[in-house]
């Protein structure tokens, strides 16, 4: 749902942009973690821009293969295979990582929780979609929550006390996003990397501040606001794009309300810029997962800067009309219509 505006030029893969005599853009796009990302790096000439662009994507694979469940030999596969309460050495990446995706845990109050991958499964949502009998759904409630897992930070090791299964749906993006820009610190030369759900810069383009569109919840071909990104990350929850109808009347969110174990499918979606992306992208998952009402209350209190978009009344294909609820730090950061 978070995408370049449609007036910006984008280039081909792997060729070159002349922004102005001292820079050269080049772009590439890569199927990486589940969707297609768009890689942009500006330097002063094309091979070097290039090779900049192969270590951000050597970054995000590198980052995939740790985490990805639909990998046998990752890092997170190899923990939900774990014997229960038995203890599993992890990288310091790996550790550092988990130790603050249990932080945000607690912090949003089981709102974010990534150990619900027995709960993707019931609901099919990396398939078809299916509603779950009362029974099933219980079963996969109870082996569920990030509170069965421990992380011990200090020596880098990791258990579970039930057969949970995590799931980096909620924020492996946003980790790889941000040891991309580790990794890239210090290099001149600004970057950009869409992944169709999440947006992360380095710094102003040559050109300025990056412009990225925010859609409507329900109508995502439809641009209800333009940011302008000049530094960390932004990222949108809704549920236009992912939702899944089972038939005709039946239809099925993408996001699990961790606390229920049921899903989540609203027409509001959610905004929110953190100067690290791992954080937007976690808060943008919990906070659609509160709602608007108790989300924006949530946010405001933190100095979150998020902007919830919801429908007005009565919106259909020919009136895509929106109501903005910003908190006031995303209204500091952000010129909103």
């Amino acid at each position: 749902m978070k995408r370049f505006a449609a007036g910006m030029f984008l280039c081909l893969a792997a060729t070159v942009c002349q922004q102005n005599p001292s820079t050269v853009r080049v772009e590439r796009t890569v199927f990486l973690m589940g969707t297609f990302a768009t890689f942009i790096a500006e330097s002063h000439d094309r091979q070097t821009g290039l090779d900049r662009l192969d270590r951000m994507v050597q970054v995000v694979e590198n980052t995939e293969e740790e985490l990805s469940t639909w990998r046998h030999d990752s890092v997170l596969s190899t923990l939900n295979r774990q014997p229960v309460e038995t203890w599993l050495s992890l990288t310091n990446d790996t550790c550092g990582l988990l130790d603050q995706v249990a932080t945000w845990h607690r912090v949003t109050e089981g709102a974010f929780d990534p150990a619900v991958g027995r709960l993707i499964d019931v609901w099919a949502l990396r398939g078809d979609g299916r509603w779950p009998d009362s029974e099933t759904l219980a079963e996969a409630q109870a082996l569920s929550g990030f509170h069965h897992v421990v992380v011990d930070p200090r020596r880098c090791l990791a258990s579970r006390f039930a057969d949970v299964t995590v799931d980096a749906g909620g924020f492996g993006k946003g980790a790889a996003l941000d040891r991309v820009r580790i990794a890239e610190d210090g290099q001149p030369g600004a970057w950009l990397i869409d992944f169709g759900g999440q947006v992360a810069v380095s710094s102003v383009s040559a050109e300025g501040g990056w412009p990225v569109a925010i859609a409507h919840p329900e109508f995502r071909d439809v641009p209800v606001a333009e940011l302008h990104l000049i530094e960390g990350s932004i990222a949108t929850t809704g549920g236009s794009e992912r939702d899944v109808f089972i038939d005709t009347d039946t239809r099925i969110g993408h996001v699990i309300d961790p606390r229920t174990g049921m899903t989540v499918s609203r027409s509001s979606s959610v905004t929110v810029w953190h100067e690290d992306a791992l954080a937007a992208d976690i808060l943008s998952t919990a906070l659609y997962v509160m709602g608007w009402d108790v989300g924006l209350e949530w946010a405001e209190k933190r100095n979150v800067a998020a902007c919830f978009v919801i429908p007005s009344d009565g919106v259909s294909s020919s009136d895509a009309a929106v109501k903005l609820r910003p908190t006031r730090a995303f209204q500091r950061r952000f010129i909103l219509p």
